[in-house]
C-alpha cells in the first residue's frame, strides 16, 4: 500500500477520534507564537524532493547550520555568564569554571559599569558589584583576567553603551600580557538599539551611539580581526515578553540598521559582515525554538545576499550565541529549572548554536552558587558527550513539524520586517514605539494565559507544593562596595593629573569631530583614564538619551 493510501486510511479511522480527544485537553493547538499546529502530516507530504530543497549544512542559505560538520568537528563554545562583586572574586569564579571544563568566558558587569559610571561616583552608590563585576579602570580589568591568558580563551562581554571603552580596556590588558590583538577572540554585545527597546542600559542618543558601533567595526576589521564586533541580541527582546517570531524579526531589523549604518559610514559590507554575531534566547517550547534558530539563519542569509549584495559566504552566515531563558526560571520548586534548562539547551544545540550559556537553577532567587553553576555547565557537557545529538549534523532536518514551523516563523518574521521598512527602519520604529508596543502586547497575552491556566507553568499555577527553599545561597560581603571605591580612589591618586586632563581634552576634541575614536580609547585607558571619566566627557558633548514620554 502506498504512503498516501495508508495516510488516508489512518485519517479515516483515527483522525476524528483523535481530534475530539485533543479538543478535550486543549481547544486549539498552536505554538507560543500563535502558529496553528496541524495534528499530523499534511496529505501531500512527504515531498520526495523536500530534503533536496533544504540543502546541506554549511551551504547557503544555511538552514541546516553554518558549518558542514557542525559538532562533529568541535562542540559549541561552553560559556557560563558570570561576574559579581569585585574583579578578584570574579577572577576566582572564572578560573574555577575553566578548571571545570568551560571553554569560553562570559562577563557580567555591574549596573554602574553598564551605564558608564565609576564605582566612586555618587550615581553608583548601592549598586557596585551587585548584578555583575565592577570595572572602572585598567587595574580592575587586569585583576579580572589575572592568570588567564587572553590568547587562549574566547571572552564575551555583555556591555552595550560603553562597549568601546570596555573593549579598549581588554585590548590594553592583552598588550600588557604580551598578546597580539590579532590573536584575541571574543565578542562585545555592543547592541544599543535593543537597549532602547527592552533593556534600558543606554547612555547616549541613537546617532552618536551608532557612530561608536561603526567605529568599532572599522577598528576591529584590521586590529582585532577575530573579534565579533557586535552581538545583535534577541535575548533581551524575548525576556521582555516577545514571541519567538518577534524575537527573530526585531533582532534582524536591528541588524539591518547596523549594516546600513556601517555602509553609510563608508565601510564595505564584506569587510565587516563576517564579524557580526547574534545572541538568542532559548525558551521551553522545544520544536518552535529549534525552528526559530533555523528560520533566523535562513532569513539572514537572504537579507545579506539579496538586500546588501554581500559576496562572501562568511557575510551571509548568522553565527549566534544562545542563553537559556532567564524569564522561564521559577522561584517555586527551583530544582525544576534544571529540567527547563536542559530542554532549552538541547533546543539550542539542535538548532545549531555556536556558543551556549546554561542558566543555574537558583537564578530566580539569588546569584548562583558554585554548585549550581557547575550543574548548569555539566548540563551542556552531558548533552555534548552523552546524548549523541552532537554526532549527527542537523538531526531534525526533514521532520515535518520542524520544517513547517521554520517556514512559518520565517514568513511571519518577514511580514514584520516589511512593516518596519515601511516605517523607515528599526530606529524609526523604536522612536514611534511600534516595536515596544508589539512586545508589550505579547507579554500581556502570555501573562493572561498563565493567570487563566491556559498556559501551565509547573509549580507556579499547577502542581504547587508547600515548600521551604533549602538551597545554598551565595552571600555578598556588604564591605565590597567600600573596598572597591577605596581601591579606585587609590588608583586615581597615583596618576599624573596633568596627563589625565590633557587626555580628556583630546577626547572632547575628537568627540566633536568625525574622527574614529577606538584608537584614542585604547591610548586613554593605557594612560589611566577611567571608564567614568571617558563617558562623562562624551555625555558632555553628545548628551544623554531621554526616552519619549509614553515609554
Amino acid at each position: 500500500m502506498s504512503f498516501a493510501a495508508e495516510l488516508n486510511r489512518w485519517k479515516e479511522q483515527t483522525y476524528k477520534k483523535a481530534t475530539s480527544r485533543f479538543a478535550e485537553r486543549k481547544p486549539e493547538f498552536q505554538s507560543p507564537s500563535g502558529i496553528p499546529l496541524p495534528p499530523a502530516l499534511a496529505p501531500d507530504d512527504p515531498d520526495p524532493d523536500y530534503m533536496d530543497k533544504l540543502g546541506f549544512p554549511g551551504e547557503y542559505p544555511f538552514t541546516r547550520g553554518v558549518q558542514p560538520t557542525m559538532y562533529r568537528g568541535r562542540f559549541w563554545t561552553m560559556r557560563q555568564y558570570a561576574g559579581f562583586a569585585t574583579a578578584e572574586e570574579s577572577n576566582a569564579r572564572y578560573r574555577y569554571l575553566l578548571q571545570q571544563g568551560q571553554t569560553g568566558l562570559s562577563v557580567a558587569f555591574d549596573l554602574p559599569t553598564q551605564i558608564g559610571y565609576d564605582s566612586d561616583d555618587a550615581m553608583a552608590l548601592g549598586e557596585v558589584g551587585k548584578v555583575g563585576v565592577a570595572v572602572a579602570s585598567l587595574e580592575d580589568m587586569e585583576t579580572l583576567f589575572r592568570e588567564i591568558p587572553l590568547d587562549k580563551v574566547s571572552t564575551s562581554m555583555t556591555i552595550n553603551a560603553p562597549a568601546a571603552v570596555l573593549l579598549a580596556l581588554y585590548i590594553a590588558v592583552a598588550k600588557k600580557q604580551g598578546v597580539e590583538t590579532k590573536n584575541l577572540r571574543g565578542t562585545i554585545q555592543n547592541d544599543i538599539l535593543k537597549e532602547y527597546i527592552a533593556r534600558g542600559t543606554y547612555i547616549f542618543p541613537p546617532a552618536p551611539s551608532m557612530r561608536l558601533i561603526t567605529d568599532i567595526f572599522r577598528y576591529c576589521k584590521d586590529a582585532v580581526p577575530n573579534w565579533n564586533t557586535i552581538s545583535i541580541s534577541g535575548y533581551h527582546i524575548r525576556e521582555a515578553g516577545s514571541t519567538a517570531v518577534q524575537e527573530v524579526a526585531f533582532t534582524l531589523a536591528n541588524a539591518v540598521a547596523y549594516v546600513q549604518a556601517a555602509l553609510d559610514a563608508g565601510l564595505d559590507v564584506d569587510e565587516f559582515a563576517g564579524q557580526l554575531s547574534f545572541f538568542f534566547n532559548a525558551h521551553n517550547n522545544f520544536l518552535e525554538e529549534v525552528a526559530k534558530f533555523r528560520a533566523a539563519r535562513r532569513l539572514w542569509a537572504r537579507l545579506m545576499k539579496d538586500r546588501f549584495a554581500a559576496k562572501k559566504p562568511a557575510s551571509w552566515m548568522l553565527r549566534f550565541h544562545t542563553q537559556t531563558g532567564g524569564s522561564t526560571l521559577t522561584a517555586q520548586q527551583p530544582e525544576n529549572n534544571v529540567v527547563r534548562v536542559t530542554l532549552q539547551a538541547l533546543a539550542a544545540v539542535l538548532g545549531g548554536t555556536q556558543s551556549l550559556h546554561t542558566n543555574s537553577m537558583d537564578e530566580a532567587l539569588w546569584l548562583p552558587t558554585e554548585k549550581s553553576v557547575r550543574v548548569a555547565l555539566r548540563t551542556q557537557q552531558i548533552i555534548a558527550n552523552e546524548s549523541g545529538v552532537a554526532d549527527t549534523v542537523d538531526p531534525l532536518a526533514g521532520a515535518y513539524m520542524v520544517e513547517y514551523l521554520t517556514d512559518e516563523i520565517e514568513r511571519r518574521a518577514e511580514e514584520y520586517l516589511r512593516k518596519i521598512d515601511e516605517m523607515g527602519g528599526a530606529q524609526a520604529a523604536i522612536e514611534h514605539g511600534y516595536i515596544q508596543g508589539e512586545i508589550q502586547d505579547a507579554a500581556y497575552r502570555y501573562q493572561r494565559a498563565v493567570e487563566s491556566k491556559q498556559e501551565v507553568v509547573v509549580g507556579v499555577n499547577q502542581f504547587q507544593v508547600g515548600e521551604k527553599i533549602e538551597l545554598e545561597r551565595l552571600k555578598i560581603d556588604p564591605a565590597i562596595e567600600a573596598n572597591q571605591v577605596a581601591r579606585l580612589k587609590a588608583f586615581k591618586s597615583r596618576r599624573d593629573p596633568a596627563t589625565v586632563s590633557e587626555c580628556l581634552t583630546r577626547l572632547e576634541t575628537a568627540a566633536r569631530s568625525a574622527d574614529t575614536l577606538m584608537p584614542l580609547f585604547v591610548a586613554l585607558v593605557e594612560q589611566g583614564v577611567t571608564l567614568g571619566e571617558i563617558c562623562a566627557v562624551l555625555r558632555g558633548v553628545w548628551g544623554e538619551y531621554q526616552p519619549p514620554a509614553w515609554a
